[in-house]
């Protein structure tokens, strides 16, 4: 038995972490999957997006230190990772220039050899899984737009958000422009669209299953929580 401490930006991720991915993973052999938020994520300004890597560097080690049996992850979305100013993440602004396939596991793998540099020698880095969201949470929800629609209590948007992700090979690839990442699509249908709420309501509507058969990356993430006492 194990536990997990999965470093989310928001109170939506929190959420998703605590009603569907815990129940989820316990079933897996895991004794205990709590989201921690990063920064004291309740208290900032929503406008000024997720914290410096510093903070969430220091908050990881810590609970990796704490509890050295722990697999550590993180659940951050790739649209809003701070990319300059002495806040950025690791990888975060050399992807925007790779193909989309390889974004996700370049900031990834760049968070994660951050990681085992500042704990130094005999960290097993098996205890570190970064997830970066491609391209933000909102992007999970077209996984079922008819979920979807019926979860933020407007089922006749469903065709509309079906439109959208038939664009696409996978809701992951629904771009990140500031006119067309997933949220901004959905605040365009749905002026009155609260994430805290609605997304989670919709979450909570559409589920696991259909995420991970419509998400390749997050499935790849999901398989590696799974086995990770195999």
């Amino acid at each position: 038995m194990s536990r997990l401490l999965i470093h989310v930006e928001g109170e939506t991720e929190e959420k998703f972490v605590n009603d569907i991915l815990g129940p989820h993973l316990y079933h897996r052999g895991y004794s205990n999957v709590s989201a921690r938020l990063i920064g004291n994520s309740r208290q900032r300004d929503h406008r000024g997006g997720i914290k410096a890597w510093s903070v969430a560097r220091k908050e990881i080690i810590n609970h990796l230190r704490e509890n050295p049996a722990c697999l550590a992850t993180t659940m951050v979305d790739y649209y809003a990772l701070p990319q300059s100013d002495g806040k950025a993440w690791p990888g975060r602004k050399a992807a925007n220039i790779l193909p989309f396939a390889q974004k996700a596991a370049a900031i990834e793998n760049a968070l994660l050899a951050d990681i085992c540099h500042e704990i130094g020698d005999g960290f097993d880095s098996h205890h570190f899984i970064p997830f970066v969201i491609m391209h933000e949470f909102e992007g999970l929800l077209f996984s079922d737009c008819q979920g979807f629609g019926r979860g933020i209590g407007r089922p006749e948007l469903a065709a509309k958000f079906q439109l959208i992700r038939d664009q696409f090979l996978s809701p992951e690839e629904i771009n990140d422009s500031p006119k067309t990442a997933p949220s901004k699509r959905v605040e365009e249908l749905f002026p009155g669209y609260e994430k805290p709420l609605l997304g989670v309501l919709a979450i909570l509507e559409i589920g696991i299953t259909a995420i991970r058969d419509e998400c390749p990356h997050f499935h790849e993430w999901l398989i590696r929580l799974e086995d990770w006492h195999k």
